[in-house]
């Protein structure tokens, strides 16, 4: 008898742990680890989803007492054992249920049925043919038919059908005679089918330079003589990473393995998978959450049938069912994108290490401006490290020119673009030469107030300003046709023409967004084509490449946008980027708030000059002094790292130690309240490095309230123990009958603000 543990799809913590039921017999030779399967459940035996994790044929329990699985699920992907792992680290170190791990770890929950291909070919020899184009001579359809086989030799029953206009009873007819043979085969749903194949990303390959081969070749001798140690690719903007990778996995390939490729922005698919494609050609594909449920299954079963070599995507790609994985590379490492803000919350970079380490892979981090943990292991030995300082074939870094708004405003400027920025897009845009705004804001303003009482506008189910924006092409900064956003929960609202407190009509905009910013480029430069890129203009498939390739092939001579536009692309025309505002990610409720900034304003310089133009970079400021801004101005993160350093060692903030931020929520404002006193004294009581009870920065979102806890520690493990025991207790107030409506969440090393 053989017996499966299986982890039942319920995501109650109590209720994580495995469970064992008898594989029946007529199941014993399909059954296999990673398989869904459907078994009773409960004293009501209802049928509920579940995965097998493993089969054996002991069990703890009386055998007799055992339930029998239902059916195994063929609709549901199934996992291989080395995923199941990497699921039962997510568990171990983010302090998630297991159910919710192997969720997680699924590229796909269900695979979709694939499209069926009929292809007809052709068979017959020439002479063959010629006697059958002679004898239908007087049968019209027959003789298109004959003539387009002749000409294609192969194609499929579709485009026949259509091109020839025929019925498919000709077909039939020479498939009897053995002129043709009909075959059907499995046709897979291709989002990378479109991509690439033009001039947008040139052709022929490009021969790397002698800093690029020298770390090609270091790479490739310690790979092939076994030593996969992660390592670090610190090079500036443009020096030719890309090119880096592409060789290195052309090599990884060759060697019968195959690779990952990680990217933080979906906005970056269609430029890195052009790249790819132009390379390898179609054993390239890609997966995000943009794709249909169709598309995602049928890249999930490609990959697992070894049918491409490369897959790329954001983080959750790293979960790619590849059986010969190889490589994984992870570029722009920094980027906050690879960590997930739904539970579990874990950390993409971490993930990625310990999948390369159980596959024996070699793992490959890629930045301009590199995590200042990562770039901590990379100094300490820990990942090996190659840096390049120079931009590729000697291209020149731009010239960056740091602006103070407070002059600005001394001078009379209200305008959001400063004097030098308007002079050098002028200059630009008059040479036919194109422009990148970012401004880390989407929308037409930062929040709506009365200008009477001074009450702001806000979202009833969260507590945050509700964002304004405007009608497309209005010419008014604010009109009630407009719309009030709450960009956490979703709610939105007509905009008002009175105050809600007070009645009065004097109501305005504060602040700026992309689509202000829009509006005003577009009335100082009415004949320029301007684009924009926000969540706002990309929520639907296909939107990312539509504006990326507009922008591309110089049909745009502007794009503004929030950070999507400053990561990774590359357009050769670009020779003026400007920061907008700069100061807008320097004062978030975050520790790395000063690290993102540099990143940001970095990554957004590195916009310009790719080509063979010169290129210029305004920085718009109110804080030039601010060490994140200057070392950005002068390119120099070396002297960034040491200062950031500094602070980090002083408040003991990662990588010098280790936090976790534990969120305590409840639909009750004083249970929650209540109970994150309660942990925080027992806590403390037991020695504890505990900061808190606060509130968060948004202390509502979507009804529900949140309150946070810092817990510090040296020591990671002291951390997840701390948690358990904060689990342990709430699971014993449910069972007496309180606090059934808390819940807690945790962010261990948190890389956003609360």
């Amino acid at each position: 008898m053989l017996i499966a543990d299986v982890i039942i799809d319920i995501t109650l913590k109590q209720l994580d742990r495995i469970f064992q039921y008898i594989i029946p017999e007529k199941y014993e030779q399909a059954a296999r680890c990673g398989m869904g399967v459907k078994v009773p459940f409960g004293n009501g035996n209802r049928i509920t989803d579940g995965i097998i994790v493993g089969i054996g044929e002991r069990t703890s329990y009386d055998p007799s007492k055992l339930k029998e699985i239902s059916e195994l699920n063929e609709n549901a992907a199934v996992l291989d054992a080395d995923l199941i792992e990497l699921a039962d680290f997510i568990r171990r170190r983010y302090g998630c249920t297991t159910n919710l791990a192997l969720k997680t770890v699924l590229p796909v929950k269900h695979v979709v049925e694939t499209k069926k291909s009929t292809r007809v070919i052709l068979t017959a020899d020439a002479g063959k043919l010629e006697e059958e184009l002679f004898d239908q001579r007087k049968n019209r359809a027959r003789m298109r038919f004959l003539r387009y086989m002749a000409k294609c030799r192969e194609a499929s029953k579709d485009d026949i059908l259509r091109d020839c206009d025929i019925p498919l009873s000709t077909i039939r007819y020479f498939a009897d005679k053995k002129i043709v043979e009909i075959s059907d085969s499995v046709k897979y749903r291709n989002p990378a089918e479109d991509i690439g194949g033009d001039e947008i990303f040139g052709s022929g390959k490009i021969a790397p330079d002698q800093v690029q081969k020298q770390i090609i070749d270091d790479y490739l001798n310690n790979f092939k003589n076994g030593n996969r140690r992660p390592v670090l690719l610190h090079g500036v903007t443009g020096s030719g990473k890309t090119l880096v990778f592409l060789e290195i996995i052309e090599e990884v390939i060759k060697q019968g393995s195959q690779v990952i490729v990680l990217i933080p922005e979906i906005s970056l698919t269609y430029q890195t998978v052009g790249r790819f494609k132009e390379r390898f050609g179609d054993r390239v594909s890609v997966i995000n959450s943009r794709l249909s449920q169709g598309e995602r299954s049928d890249q999930y079963r490609r990959a697992k049938d070894g049918e491409i070599d490369i897959m790329i995507g954001p983080r959750s790609a790293v979960f790619t069912p590849f059986e010969r994985l190889g490589l994984i590379i992870v570029d722009e490492e920094h980027d906050t994108s690879y960590n997930s803000d739904s539970t579990p919350k874990y950390h993409g970079i971490e993930v990625a290490e310990y999948r390369a380490k159980l596959n024996g892979a070699g793992l490959i981090l890629a930045s301009a401006t590199p995590d200042i943990g990562t770039y901590t292991k990379a100094l300490s030995g820990e990942y090996g490290l190659y840096t390049m300082t120079q931009r590729a074939n000697n291209a020149l870094m731009p010239q960056v020119s740091v602006v103070d708004l407070r002059s600005e405003l001394s001078m009379g400027n209200r305008s959001i673009i400063s004097e030098k920025l308007g002079n050098l897009m002028d200059e630009k845009l008059e040479k036919n030469e194109q422009v990148m705004l970012f401004i880390n804001r989407r929308g037409y303003s930062g929040f709506v107030s009365c200008r009477s009482c001074g009450q702001a506008l806000k979202c009833p189910h969260c507590d945050i300003t509700l964002t304004y924006h405007s009608p497309e092409r209005s010419e008014y900064d604010y009109t009630p046709e407009g719309k009030l956003v709450c960009h956490y929960c979703g709610f939105s609202m007509d905009a008002v023409d009175k105050c809600p407190e007070c009645g009065s009509g004097f109501i305005s905009t504060f602040g700026t967004g992309t689509q202000k910013l829009q509006r005003i480029l577009e009335k100082r430069y009415p004949a320029k084509k301007i684009l924009r890129m926000d969540a706002d203009t990309t929520k639907n498939k296909g939107d990312y490449d539509k504006i990326l390739k507009s922008f591309s092939a110089k049909e745009a001579d502007i794009l503004v946008g929030t950070q999507m536009i400053v990561k990774g692309h590359d357009f050769h025309n670009v020779t003026l980027v400007g920061i907008v505002a700069a100061d807008m990610s320097l004062f978030e409720e975050s520790y790395m708030a000063a690290e993102r900034t540099f990143q940001l304003i970095t990554q957004a310089l590195g916009r310009a000059g790719r080509g063979d133009l010169a290129g210029d970079v305004v920085i718009q400021t109110y804080n030039p002094q601010h060490y994140s801004i200057a070392c950005a101005a002068k390119g120099d993160y070396r002297e960034f790292y040491n200062m950031e350093m500094k602070y980090r060692r002083s408040m003991a903030y990662p990588p010098s130690g280790h936090l976790c931020v534990v969120m305590i929520m409840s639909k009750d404002e004083e249970h929650a309240a209540q109970f994150s006193s309660l942990v925080f004294k027992g806590l403390k009581n037991q020695g504890k490095n505990i900061i808190g009870p606060v509130r968060a920065s948004i202390s509502r979102i979507n009804d529900i309230y949140r309150d946070l806890l810092y817990i510090k520690s040296s020591d990671y493990e002291k951390l997840t123990e701390s948690c358990r025991k904060i689990e342990d207790y709430l699971k014993s107030c449910i069972e007496k009958g309180y606090y059934k409506d808390v819940m807690v969440n945790y962010d261990f090393d948190p890389v956003r603000g609360y």
